[in-house]
């Protein structure tokens, strides 16, 4: 069945991890008779969660895709996961959501993961509402979660719901304050019921605060209000809803997903005050030069929001940003500049798909087989190229190298890695010929963990993470001038190559060869041999086999045989000369220093700035940031930074984010100098 847009509303489920999301969708899709039963986390049975990682872990890995329908609207759930690992499933559904609902228990309403659901809505410009879950669970308490809300985010947060207590406290129904109606669940579904009285006073307490957010909405609501004259219900409707559009009202709302209270009223309001997408500005192209609004009679325009890849192929899903899709319809990449042939479509309930043969302007919608398409590529109408706007992943923060348990699958692990890449465009994975490492980057432990076991269980290959070395690189500090000769005689021909060279310390990291050679004592000729010789040497430093850098080689004598010198001669006695000389030059170990940017809250800089110097660090100073964040900036050591996203994390709860960018290497102190020449020698005798 294909819907106009008036009736679709596309929503993304955000919040801390254990909130409640999936369980929340879940509910919906139970009460709405998408599934014949109520799944739950626990039990590794739910509809979004079913990608066997994450009903191993029993946490959302993956963003899922769903809908149900209520009241002839289509709603499309895309649940996201809480943990900040893969907040890149987060980036990819605000890409297509025209709405958030932000899921927080009853038990501290504003943790991390509301706070980072806030602010990425309020960066994404979205509406939202707040669903307070697990009202029924022991010690929930809505009342101060909601003040907990109002407290954090201001007097624009306001109450649609009551939940209804009996003598006990146990909820058994709940209060619709904008419809003025009370609901109970009787045997699955939805019925009214009675108000209280002792309610009466607390209903008439919220259902004020309700009132004077509908009041800022226009002028005329703001002069009827303090008339003293009582708002209709329609009027407390289209208020709600010019607010929640205009960003200056956020409803508040609550229930329980396992018993379904307060399910159906949620579903009421996404249908009634949440906007569709033809109420959402439109999307403006990559270049700026495009407009591209949302139009069912359009050229076709889709946008491609997620990735599934297993070792069959890949499954793209798409937003129709405007026009239609349907079956075997033609579509060109910008990107690639190539055509994609859609063949058949669906619509995805978790991992089922259903096949439909058309997918309407702002619905979602999945097609397999895609050639060249990723994620955040356009699909548009070959007559009307556009490049719409893609989607910006956070840059990998925390690297470990990656290697097979088993010898002589590296092969086995790049193809794998690669296949996973195409569903998750947020880690990387980096051959270092240099430290001879497959390092592979994520956005934290868990990430890396999840592919790990991807790769076992979709590719067959067992791995082991261990910590990335460091490239560090070797330099000398004195001038020096050292012999380098080789002779050899066999039988016939023999080698002759004799060198003195001088080594001192250069401008630029790369060599520097130089030759004032008097009277011929070294042929022009052999003159390239001995450079080879020198760069080829270069490549192993003498303190712990390291690089070497900022090095001036000249060469000022030196003697030939007429006969037995050749190139490789003096190749090889260039080399004698590198290994005579470099050692009495004063050789140092070079570390890389990094510029480092933390973003956090105010209250986290000492402790912070402490950590920082413990690192070896250097605090260059601290910038103001919006919302009452610090910017520190400072410069640390490589060495000092392999575990620091994971730390961050744990000093800040989450809250703290950080930048590290390669700048310049700098001499090493002493002890770690011993300390790394140590461990080279310990891995050479291995």
């Amino acid at each position: 069945m294909s819907y106009s847009m008036e009736k679709i509303r596309n929503i993304c489920l955000l919040g801390h991890s254990g909130n409640g999301k999936t369980s929340l969708a879940e509910s919906m899709l139970y009460l709405k008779g998408a599934t014949d039963r109520l799944g739950k986390v626990a039990d590794g049975n739910t509809v979004g969660d079913y990608d066997p990682e994450e009903i191993k872990r029993k946490i959302s890995i993956s963003l899922s895709t769903m809908h149900v329908e209520h009241e002839k609207h289509k709603i499309n759930i895309l649940d996201t996961p809480g943990y900040y690992d893969f907040a890149g499933e987060v980036a990819q559904a605000l890409r297509v959501a025209d709405s958030g609902i932000i899921v927080c228990a009853a038990k501290g309403a504003v943790s991390v993961g509301t706070e980072k659901a806030w602010k990425a809505l309020e960066d994404a410009k979205k509406p939202r509402f707040f669903y307070i879950s697990k009202i029924d669970e022991e010690n929930g308490d809505y009342e101060t979660a909601y003040e907990e809300l109002r407290a954090k985010f201001g007097t624009s947060i306001c109450p649609c719901i009551v939940p209804i207590k009996d003598a006990s406290g146990n909820i058994t129904g709940i209060y619709d304050l904008i419809l003025r109606k009370a609901y109970s669940m009787e045997k699955g579904k939805r019925v009214e019921i009675t108000v209280p009285e002792n309610m009466k006073d607390e209903i008439e307490h919220l259902s004020a605060a309700v009132y004077e957010c509908v009041a800022e909405t226009s002028e005329e609501a703001m002069e009827k209000y303090f008339s003293g004259e009582e708002f209709t219900v329609e009027e407390v409707i289209q208020g709600v809803r010019i607010g929640v559009k205009e960003l200056s009202l956020f409803p508040v709302f609550c229930g329980c997903a396992l018993s379904g209270i307060g399910t159906e009223v949620l579903l009421d309001a996404i249908v009634h005050l949440l906007p569709s997408p033809k109420d959402i500005k439109p999307e403006i192209s990559e270049d700026g030069e495009t407009e591209v609004a949302a139009d069912d009679s359009a050229p076709a325009c889709a946008i491609v929001y997620k990735t599934l890849a297993d070792q069959y192929g890949k499954f793209s899903f798409f937003k129709v940003v405007s026009g239609k899709v349907t079956a075997d319809m033609t579509l060109l990449n910008p990107r690639t500049g190539t055509t994609e042939k859609m063949g058949h479509i669906y619509v995805m309930q978790g991992k089922k798909s259903i096949e439909v043969k058309e997918i309407g302007c702002g619905d979602i919608g999945a097609v397999a087989k895609l050639s060249d398409t990723k994620t955040g590529d356009t699909l548009c109408d070959p007559k009307r190229p556009v490049k719409l706007l893609g989607i910006e992943f956070q840059p990998p923060c925390y690297s470990m190298a990656i290697s097979p348990k088993v010898k002589g699958q590296e092969d086995k692990i790049s193809l794998g890695l690669t296949r996973l890449a195409d569903e998750d465009p947020t880690f990387t994975v980096v051959n270092n010929s240099e430290t001879r490492q497959m390092v592979l980057s994520g956005a934290g432990d868990i990430h890396l963990d999840v592919l790990c076991s991807k790769l076992k269980s979709k590719f067959g290959v067992d791995v082991e993470l261990s910590t990335a070395r460091v490239p560090y690189r070797e330099k000398i500090r004195k001038k020096v001038k050292v012999q380098g000769r080789h002779k050899k005689q066999t039988g016939g021909h023999g080698q002759y190559g004799d060198v003195w060279i001088e080594f001192e310390p250069g401008d630029s990291e790369d060599l520097i060869f130089e030759e004032k050679i008097f009277g011929g004592s070294v042929p022009k000729n052999f003159h390239p041999a001995v450079e080879k010789g020198l760069r080829e040497s270069m490549t192993e430093g003498v303190l712990a086999g390291y690089p070497v850098v900022n090095l001036k080689a000249t060469l000022v004598d030196g003697s030939y045989h007429d006969v037995d010198s050749s190139e490789m001669a003096f190749k090889i006695a260039a080399a004698l000369a590198y290994k005579a000389g470099l050692p009495q030059a004063n050789p140092v170990i070079l570390e890389p220093i990094g510029s480092l940017k933390v973003t956090i809250p105010d209250s986290y800089t000492g402790d912070i700035i402490g950590d920082l110097n413990k690192r070896r660090g250097r605090v260059l100073g601290m910038n103001p940031a919006p919302s009452g964040t610090q910017i520190i900036e400072a410069e640390v050591p490589m060495a000092e930074m392999g575990s620091y996203a994971i730390d961050l994390r744990s000093m800040t709860q989450g809250r703290g984010s950080f930048t590290f960018e390669f700048v310049r290497y700098e001499e090493t102190p002493p002890h770690i100098q011993t300390k790394i020449i140590e461990e080279a020698k310990a891995m050479q005798n291995q």
